[in-house]
């Protein structure tokens, strides 16, 4: 099995109304705290899907691939189906750059869930709701990348529930995003 993660960081933070992803968080910008993160994780392959401008900001290792979204303003489609386009895994990992919380133990749960269950679209429910990150299998490509506007995995894991596997994390409260003021300041 070989996982593509894939971080989902172009968006515009609207809700926010400023750049969210370079806001400070333990010493470093959100988006830095995500790219550690990623570049933690037992994975097959590294992608960052960002913008040039928030790229300058980072400090990454070799092993990441960066991938310049041109187009953010489209909505969060566009920036997966240019992951889906740059992995090259049996599986894909879409990760937030929104979610600070997150620890490599939180990820590797849901890796090692996708292992035993690899035909699965694999996500963890927090408070009743699915949340994010999500793992998809190759098979859900082509319906990855027919993926338009503002809509992400959802509307595929929605459309195949049969073929969804929810897991209850063990630390739900890690999954937590930042969207707006309030919740940025519930960080510290």
């Amino acid at each position: 099995m070989k996982i593509s993660a894939v971080l989902l960081a172009a968006g515009l933070s609207e809700r926010m109304g400023r750049d969210k992803l370079l806001l400070e968080y333990r010493g470093e910008t959100l988006l830095q705290h995500s790219a550690n993160l990623l570049s933690q994780l037992p994975v097959f392959e590294r992608i960052i899907i960002t913008t040039e401008a928030r790229a300058e900001s980072l400090t990454l290792t070799s092993e990441i691939k960066v991938i310049y979204n041109p187009q953010p303003e489209k909505g969060q489609s566009g920036s997966v189906r240019l992951g889906i386009q740059a992995a090259t895994g049996t599986h894909y990992l879409f990760l937030n750059a929104d979610q600070p919380k997150l620890t490599p133990a939180d990820i590797i749960s849901l890796l090692s869930t996708v292992k035993t269950n690899p035909d699965r679209i694999v996500y963890p429910v927090i408070y009743s709701k699915p949340n994010s990150p999500a793992i998809f299998p190759e098979s859900f490509r082509a319906e990855l990348l027919k993926l338009t506007g503002d809509n992400g995995g959802r509307v595929i894991r929605d459309a195949h529930p049969e073929l969804c596997l929810a897991v209850a994390p063990e630390c739900p409260a890690n999954f937590n995003d930042i969207n707006n003021e309030e919740e940025y300041r519930g960080l510290f």
